[in-house]
């Protein structure tokens, strides 16, 4: 893509593309030594050297090393040639949606400290989460080792993933989802079919509008999460199957190859972006000038 920069995987790599990973990424998330062993031998294969950051377990349950076996593994990729140890991480508020508290911070800076008076080396990178943390690294308190955060929805929808507030001075509509109507018209609301498994007539879908306009979108579920779009002015939500949507409306009838959009939240996002059958384009993608300021209090917080 023409990026310059370095890149770094923020996921534990699979053992599958460790050459992939090493060719194109200068550093990566590590929860298992069978995996960053395998990137050293993919390293030293290329002549590189591969910067490791081990994920701990802080609380969140979901990816991460236990606190008691992070020594263990610092001395294990420590002694591996073609790797070398940047940093430890953590996750907050993704498997089980809990704030991340200043307690939680102190500790993961906590854990840094130990490992360098341990094994002596410099860890450059302490990552203290996601945009659950944003809240936390902008407050009065000190920030401690945390020196990274790994943001996504914050900085693309402007949203703390917590509370679902806007953050002020960012932007919500960013991202706009737009599906062609490919069928109009009025219908009465199904008829009730008798279904031979009776366990299938909690499934079915019964609208409440009735005898309306409908209209057929090229958009199903297959695309996007249905369920984190926001209807447009005046629409409403009747269903969706894999590659269709249906919409009910009170608007004046729309014409096939008309247009629709949607916003999106950031499972909705997240999905479009990787669907194959959605196209991505850039619009009015230009560069804006940002009045100084005072300087900020955090400055030397990487956002990233």
């Amino acid at each position: 893509a023409g990026i310059k920069r370095p890149i770094t995987l923020i996921r534990t790599p699979m053992l599958s593309q460790v050459d992939a990973v090493v060719q194109f990424c200068e550093t990566s998330y590590n929860t298992q030594a069978d995996v960053i062993a395998a990137l050293s031998g993919a390293a030293r294969r290329k002549g590189k050297v591969h910067g490791i950051i081990l994920m701990v377990e802080m609380g969140d349950g979901r990816d991460g090393i236990m606190p008691e076996d992070l020594n263990g593994m610092v001395g294990q990729v420590m002694d591996m040639p073609g790797v070398v140890l940047k940093g430890i991480g953590a996750n907050f508020a993704c498997l089980n949606k809990a704030a991340p508290k200043a307690a939680d911070m102190s500790a993961l800076s906590d854990l840094a400290t130990d490992i360098e008076g341990a094994y002596g080396p410099f860890l450059r990178t302490v990552s203290g989460g996601n945009s659950a943390n944003l809240p936390w690294a902008l407050s009065d308190h000190a920030t401690g080792r945390i020196n990274d955060l790994r943001l996504g929805e914050a900085l693309l929808l402007g949203v703390d993933p917590v509370s679902g507030d806007h953050i002020a001075g960012t932007y919500q509509d960013a991202f706009t989802l737009v599906a062609e109507v490919i069928e109009t018209d009025r219908k009465s609301a199904p008829p009730i079919v008798c279904l031979t498994n009776p366990t299938l007539s909690r499934l079915r879908l019964l609208p409440e509008i009735n005898d309306t306009t409908r209209l057929i979108l090229a958009l199903g579920r297959q695309d996007t999460d249905i369920s984190g779009l926001t209807m447009p002015l005046g629409h409403t939500l009747i269903g969706a199957t894999s590659d269709h949507l249906v919409l009910g409306t009170t608007r004046p009838m729309s014409c096939v190859g008309s247009e629709k959009r949607f916003q999106m939240n950031y499972s909705a996002l997240m999905h479009a972006m990787a669907a194959p059958d959605v196209a991505v384009e850039m619009r009015e993608d230009r560069p804006f000038s940002i009045r100084p300021t005072r300087p900020d209090p955090v400055k030397h917080l990487a956002l990233v």
